[in-house]
């Protein structure tokens, strides 16, 4: 089983977390975009979905799923999406594709919080991928200081606009033994929109996909 084949089948598991009502979350990247599909063919099962990203969105409306406005919810039943990395705890990096603050934004929302993934995204800690922060342009210089000043390397993503016309810093070699602790402080630095860290709203299910099928560890 190849790696697209692995996203496909933890893309499919989490179908039956779907219930009939229910309005979707629905997370941004490749193996979600496996779930968007499959989601598409039990659109009549669902009252409609909220997107993390405008492309997305776009995925969704092209299979007739009806767009909802998180604004005008209580909250969202059901999320799904992808990581980076994530830990058996459920913690995870996120961001990689650049939605990460729409991504916390329905996660948070959320009742209950599914994490599609191929086998290779699982780690015992987080940090070896890169943390996307996303920030406010002007205050790309002062942020990166303030992420050096944490033992972290940032690289400016050259070329990327987030949906929310932001840029995104992505650092390196972070300490993240305390996952909490370090997506507060982060977030604490004027500028910072969000960053990747998943741990106040980490994942309640993860859907681990591997050469003998999908596994599902609840956190």
């Amino acid at each position: 089983m190849d790696q697209d084949q692995k996203k496909s089948a933890a893309a499919e598991a989490a179908l039956a977390y779907v219930e009939v009502g229910d309005v979707v979350g629905v997370g941004t990247g490749t193996t979600v975009n496996h779930f968007i599909d499959f989601l598409g063919r039990a659109k009549g099962r669902i009252d409609g979905a909220v997107a993390s990203s405008e492309a997305s969105a776009e995925r969704l409306s092209r299979l007739g799923i009806r767009l909802l406005d998180l604004n005008h919810l209580a909250d969202v039943p059901l999320y799904v999406d992808g990581a980076d990395e994530a830990t058996s705890a459920g913690y995870l990096i996120k961001g990689g594709g650049g939605a990460l603050t729409r991504e916390k934004i329905v996660a948070s929302a959320s009742r209950k919080f599914v994490c599609v993934m191929d086998n290779s995204k699982l780690v015992k800690m987080l940090g070896a991928f890169p943390l996307p922060v996303e920030v406010i342009p002007m205050a790309r210089s002062l942020v990166g200081r303030r992420l050096v000043a944490y033992g972290g390397l940032p690289e400016f993503r050259e070329g990327f606009e987030s949906d929310n016309g932001n840029v995104v810093l992505d650092a390196r070699n972070l300490p993240l033994s305390n996952p909490h602790e370090m997506e507060k402080k982060i977030n604490n630095i004027p500028g910072v929109v969000e960053n990747g860290i998943f741990a106040e709203r980490r994942a309640d299910i993860l859907l681990i996909s591997g050469e003998n099928g999908v596994e599902c560890l609840e956190t």
